[in-house]
């Protein structure tokens, strides 16, 4: 893959407002020697799950349960901000589909993908809630395809709270 001047603008754009987003939330509060409360928690969770700022926002959730913060509200705000985030994934895929499908790729390539889509999306959309980084992008696609918004959502949902939960529950194992 080319690196061209508009991919790296992009990318440079994307980590500027990532450490713009994490530095005046979790990083006012740990330079102010306070503990991260849960505003600045759902703020980086929710525009983690946007699709085009890529982070690893899972990994807040151990670090604010060692801070205190009690495990079934950060189970409840992951899945409420993750799921509104996903919402806005969905409905620009559903807004941009047909522009995608005639300029980037084939109408052919398209219908062979809605054919292995329609039999796995619902697999595949639960599967890829339960691992980093893939959701928001599969939510997207989602959109494209034009699947079952709610039954999108409650799929998404189901996978997105076995994740939280296990993270939860290994966190306190471990710990």
């Amino acid at each position: 893959m080319k690196l061209t001047k508009m991919k790296l603008l992009g990318l440079v754009l994307m980590l500027a407002v990532i450490v713009l987003l994490v530095s005046s939330t979790i990083g006012r509060d740990i330079m102010a020697g306070r503990k991260p409360d849960l505003f600045s928690f759902g703020l980086i969770h929710f525009a983690g799950y946007l699709f085009f700022l890529l982070m690893p926002v899972e990994a807040l959730v151990p670090y604010y349960l060692t801070e205190g913060q009690p495990p079934g509200v950060l189970v409840a705000l992951s899945l409420v901000t993750a799921l509104a985030a996903q919402t806005i994934d969905y409905t620009i895929g559903y807004v941009v589909s047909e522009r995608v499908v005639d300029t980037l790729i084939s109408r052919e390539k398209f219908e062979r993908f809605r054919e292995r889509f329609d039999r796995w999306g619902g697999w595949a959309i639960f599967t890829f809630n339960l691992f980093p980084l893939s959701s928001p992008n599969m939510l997207l696609v989602t959109g494209i395809m034009r699947y079952n918004g709610l039954k999108a959502g409650l799929i998404s949902g189901a996978g997105l709270l076995l994740k939280y939960v296990g993270i939860v529950y290994l966190t306190e194992v471990v710990a």
